[in-house]
């Protein structure tokens, strides 16, 4: 067995070479090796391993900042006033000035397209990404364009739609997914269609927004935001025009530019039922399509209607443990309640964020590089798709918007960034190891540490997650809940080559202050040819 090492901080990833892997395996000796357990597991194993949804990895773009455009001069004319262009090396500041729910720096453009961002499409193969989805793209009037005008057309300043078809075949050429993201709840106030509507209580149009004499505007704006008058989606022709039709604006994406899935913006707002439907035809329009909700709630009830959730509820009791305000048992024991309520299934397909848009980076949450390892280093390891915001792999910083979407720093895109260097090791840490990406969950009992097992059905994919969150080093006998690993057997650290042994189904470890642990069991014959592993799975 070979390790191979980087270093990042305090930290040195390690990870396997030239292992043996029972998944090449005769299926008639993977039967002779499967006990009962494994049996009746692997019907569910093989299926979740083939469903991409499954912990993927996902890398969120927000278009206008990714990438410089190529043909910006061209497209000059695509940010006439009230819009601003920016250079590329300037930083977004937030304004004072403030118009019917629009700032001024919500029209400030950096010049980022579709193109560009199909130029770097390499930079996020290499990467390890598997996913790639993309912050609101229709036409609008702001940057972020959750202020929709228009859903059938792509933003001018993005390109046209046959630009996203040629960027979604390029990733699937890639073997990548493409995720848009669905602002349905809510359009634009300068939005044709919302003018029409406003200016004409007898139009066909008013039926799609939700108007009300209990404000002076006299309509209903998505969280009282005077910029984003709320649609009706109770109405069943607003329905069908969002995503009941073969034609409407859900399915239309789905069948034109072949992409993969939505990502449906304030999600819990649009409710259970809605929900289910909008997924329902989802799936019928393109199989194996993906429903990911942004909803910042518990998750339990959610997933009757949608695939999967932004798993914000796993992400606070993470920032809670790693701010000292839980402990680590404690949030173990919640991750734990949080899976058993809702299902490992669609934990799986949900997307564990630590950063996006509407948050500050981690690099600016955590200024302590310990704990931006650690929450890392647990988003890679724990149930669920790791959602990665663009730059974050860099070390860039970031307030609250619009900080935290500044342009992409491609310079920092270098061998000598310990920062890049970690990322790009835990995901091929991640590639590597299936159980991590797909495998069931257990808890693992400890005082004050954060302690859990990914596995699939073979022992050889196991990975044992101890992490110390607390400033002292902690001694702990922690019960090790998987019954294929062997007494006396070794285990190795993936961060650190470090090795432990097992006793008697039970782990003996001492964690330095901040310190986390993936272990794994080695399972090779010695070198005098004892094999103790070659007769389990």
């Amino acid at each position: 067995m070979k390790i191979s090492k980087v270093k990042w901080g305090t930290v040195a990833v390690a990870s396997y070479t030239d292992r043996p892997s029972i998944s090449s395996a005769e299926p008639g000796d993977r039967l002779s090796l499967m006990n009962s357990f494994d049996q009746d597991r692997d019907r569910v194993l093989s299926e979740r391993a083939a469903d991409w949804r499954n912990g993927a990895v996902v890398y969120q773009v927000f278009v206008d900042r990714f990438a410089p455009a190529g043909n910006l001069d061209a497209k000059r004319g695509q940010y006439a006033s009230p819009r601003v262009l920016k250079n590329w090396n300037e930083t977004p500041k937030k304004s004072s000035s403030f118009e019917r729910g629009v700032c001024s720096h919500e029209l400030e453009f950096w010049g980022g397209d579709l193109d560009s961002l199909t130029s770097r499409l390499d930079y996020l193969h290499k990467l390890g990404v598997d996913v790639v989805y993309l912050n609101p793209i229709f036409r609008s009037l702001t940057n972020h364009m959750y202020d929709t005008w228009d859903y059938h057309q792509v933003d001018p300043a993005y390109g046209t739609r046959a630009d996203l078809a040629r960027l979604s075949s390029e990733l699937h050429d890639r073997g990548m997914r493409l995720v848009l993201d669905g602002v349905f709840n809510h359009m634009g106030l300068r939005s044709p269609l919302f003018q029409k509507a406003f200016n004409n209580p007898s139009s066909d149009e008013r039926r799609f927004f939700q108007f009300t004499d209990k404000n002076s505007w006299g309509y209903i704006g998505w969280a009282d935001v005077e910029n984003m008058p709320q649609v009706n989606l109770e109405d069943r022709s607003v329905q069908d025009f969002i995503f009941g039709r073969s034609d409407s604006v859900v399915q239309s994406y789905l069948r034109k530019e072949k992409i993969d899935g939505w990502r449906l913006d304030v999600a819990a707002d649009i409710g259970f039922n809605i929900l289910s439907k909008l997924t329902r035809k989802v799936h019928a329009t393109r199989a194996g399509s993906l429903v990911v909700g942004e909803i910042w709630s518990y998750p339990e009830e959610w997933f009757s209607s949608v695939d999967g959730v932004l798993n914000f509820h796993g992400r606070t009791l993470l920032l809670q443990m790693l701010s000292g305000k839980i402990s680590g048992s404690r949030a173990a024991t919640m991750w734990e309640t949080m899976i058993a309520d809702s299902g490992l299934e669609p934990i799986l397909k949900s997307w564990l964020v630590l950063d996006n848009h509407d948050t500050p980076r981690l690099a600016t949450l955590f200024p302590e590089e310990r704990q931006r390892e650690m929450a890392r280093i647990l988003q890679f390891t724990l149930p669920g798709s790791v959602c990665l915001y663009y730059g974050s792999e860099l070390g860039m910083k970031g307030n609250i918007d619009p900080e935290n979407r500044a342009p992409m720093k491609w310079d920092l895109v270098r061998n000598d960034n310990r920062v890049y260097a970690f990322h790009k090791r835990l995901l091929a840490l991640r590639r590597l190891e299936p159980a991590l990406r797909y495998g069931d969950f257990r808890r693992l009992a400890t005082d004050h540490l954060f302690s859990f097992v990914r596995r699939t059905l073979s022992v050889r994919d196991t990975v044992v997650v101890v992490a110390n969150p607390t400033d002292k080093e902690v001694t702990e006998t922690i019960q090790i809940r998987e019954s294929k690993i062997q007494n006396h057997s070794k285990l190795v650290d993936l961060l650190s080559s470090k090795t432990v042994f097992i006793d008697a189904g039970t782990l003996s470890v001492t964690l330095q202050p901040h310190q986390t642990l993936l272990l794994k069991v080695v399972t090779t014959p010695s070198a005098r040819g004892y094999a103790r592993y070659n007769r389990l799975f």
